[in-house]
C-alpha cells in the first residue's frame, strides 16, 4: 500500500504552505494560527479568522471538488484533505461545513433556488452555517430526534430544542434537522430545513465546556419556513445526513496537530530542567516518549487508510472509526504525558506568566476530552468496529 502522494499533491502541499507563510505576516495571524485552541481552532469565529477563509476564498481553495458548473474544479477529495492537513497544522480554520455536508448536498438535492441563493456565497466564504442534528434526548441515537415541524401554510411551523450545536452564536444560517412525520419509523420522517439563525423565534444560549470550547443549546419557538428552505424532498433528510458524512471523510481525519503537539512535547522535554538535569536525560521520560513515537506512527497509518479506502471510492467507515477512536485518545494521552513530566508547575493556567509553554498542556488536558465526544463518541467508535469489522452483536 503506497501512502506517498504524487507530484501534483506535492506541489499543492508546496503552495498551500506558501499561501499560510503569507497570511503569517498579517498583523492578525496570531489570531488566526492558534493551535492552542484546541477544537476550536478550526472555526472562523473571528473578524480575523473569516478575513482568512475569504483570502483562501480568492485563492481558490472554497469548493475544490465541486463540479465546474457550480463554480468548482472538479479536483478529487484529496485535494480538500490536503489542504486541511496543512491549515490544522497551524491551527488555522478549515474549509468545512459550508464545502462539504452543506454546498455538496445542495449540489446534489437542493433545489435551483437554494443553490442559486447559497453556492455563491460558500465559495466566496461570506457565509458560515451551524449544524443542528443534536438534542437533548438525540445525540449519538440521532435519529430519535423531536423537533417538531408541522405543515403551516405554503411552509413549516417549528418547534423544539437543539443542544450542543458548534458555531451557533456566530453562524449565519442554521442547517436543521426537524421531525415533519412523527408516525413513521424514527429514520424516517425527517426533513432538512435553512434557517436564518437571528430568526426571532431562535433563541441562543452559550455552554462552556471544560476546554473553553463555547458550544450552544438552541431554542426553536414558533419559527415558520418557507417551502423554499426545505432542503431537498419531505422526509428525507436522514438520507442526506448520512451523505454528509461521506462528503466530510476526506478533511475531517487530519493527522497533522497530532504530529505537532507531539513535537512540541519533545521541544518541551528537551528545554525543560528538573534539579539541573535535563527532562530529557531522564529514563523514565525518555521510555514514555519512545512508546508515544510508535503510538504517533500507528495514529498516521490508520489515517492514512481512511485516505487510501476513500480514494477507492468507498465508504471507510470502519477505518475512519479506528482512526478517530485511537486519534483523539492519544492527544489525551500526549497531554497527560506532558502534566506528568512537569509535575505539579503543569498545572498552571495559561493566564499564569510562569506556566511552561503558555499554559498549553494544562489547556490541552482540559480540551482534549471534547474531542472523545464530538462527532461520535468514543462508545460509537467502539460499537462501530465490533459491529462492522468483528461481526459481534451489539447488546441494547
Amino acid at each position: 500500500m503506497n501512502f506517498d502522494f504524487g507530484v501534483e499533491e506535492q506541489q499543492f502541499i508546496v503552495d498551500v504552505r506558501q499561501f499560510i507563510a503569507e497570511q503569517a505576516c498579517h498583523d492578525d495571524a496570531d489570531d488566526v494560527m492558534n493551535p492552542n485552541r484546541e477544537s476550536d481552532s478550526i472555526l472562523s469565529d473571528t473578524p480575523a479568522r473569516k478575513r482568512f477563509n475569504k483570502a483562501m476564498a480568492q485563492r481558490g481553495y472554497m469548493g475544490m471538488s465541486w463540479p465546474e458548473a457550480y463554480g468548482g474544479k472538479a479536483m478529487p477529495g484529496i485535494y480538500e484533505y490536503l489542504l486541511n492537513e496543512e491549515l490544522s497544522r497551524v491551527g488555522a480554520p478549515l474549509i468545512g461545513k459550508g464545502v462539504g455536508c452543506v454546498g455538496q448536498t445542495l449540489i446534489r438535492h437542493g433545489s435551483e433556488k437554494l443553490k442559486a441563493e447559497f453556492l455563491p456565497q460558500i465559495l466566496k466564504a461570506e457565509v458560515e452555517f451551524a449544524l443542528g442534528y443534536t438534542e437533548p434526548s438525540a445525540g449519538s441515537d440521532l435519529a430519535s430526534l423531536k423537533l417538531k415541524a408541522e405543515r403551516s401554510g405554503n411552509g413549516w411551523l417549528l418547534n423544539g430544542q437543539k443542544m450542543f450545536t458548534t458555531s451557533a452564536h456566530f453562524a449565519d444560517w442554521y442547517w436543521l434537522a426537524a421531525r415533519t412525520d412523527p408516525q413513521a419509523k424514527k429514520h424516517k420522517g425527517i426533513s432538512l430545513f435553512l434557517l436564518p439563525m437571528n430568526h426571532p423565534g431562535i433563541t441562543i444560549t452559550p455552554i462552556e465546556t471544560l476546554g473553553e470550547h463555547v458550544t450552544n443549546q438552541v431554542f426553536i419557538d414558533d419559527v415558520w419556513v418557507s417551502d423554499d428552505y426545505l432542503v431537498g424532498e419531505c422526509n428525507n433528510g436522514w438520507r442526506y445526513i448520512c451523505e454528509a458524512l461521506d462528503y466530510e471523510r476526506f478533511t475531517f481525519y487530519t493527522f497533522s496537530p497530532l504530529e505537532e503537539k507531539f513535537n512540541k512535547l519533545m521541544q518541551l522535554i528537551k528545554n525543560t530542567d528538573r534539579d539541573g538535569v535535563k527532562l530529557a536525560e531522564d529514563p523514565c521520560i525518555r521510555r514514555d516518549m519512545a512508546r508515544l513515537a510508535t503510538e504517533l506512527e500507528t495514529a498516521k497509518m490508520l489515517q492514512r487508510r481512511v485516505i487510501y479506502v476513500a480514494s477507492k471510492g468507498e465508504v471507510p467507515s470502519i477505518e475512519a472509526a479506528e482512526c478517530k477512536l485511537y486519534s483523539t485518545e492519544l492527544h489525551q494521552r500526549l497531554s497527560q504525558a506532558a502534566m506528568n513530566f512537569l509535575g505539579e508547575q503543569g498545572l498552571l493556567h495559561k493566564d499564569d506568566a510562569d506556566a511552561p509553554m503558555g499554559g498549553k498542556w494544562e489547556w490541552s488536558y482540559r480540551a482534549t476530552p471534547l474531542d472523545t465526544i464530538g462527532a461520535g463518541t468514543t462508545e460509537i467508535q467502539k460499537n462501530i468496529i465490533a459491529r462492522k469489522k468483528l461481526e459481534l452483536p451489539l447488546e441494547y
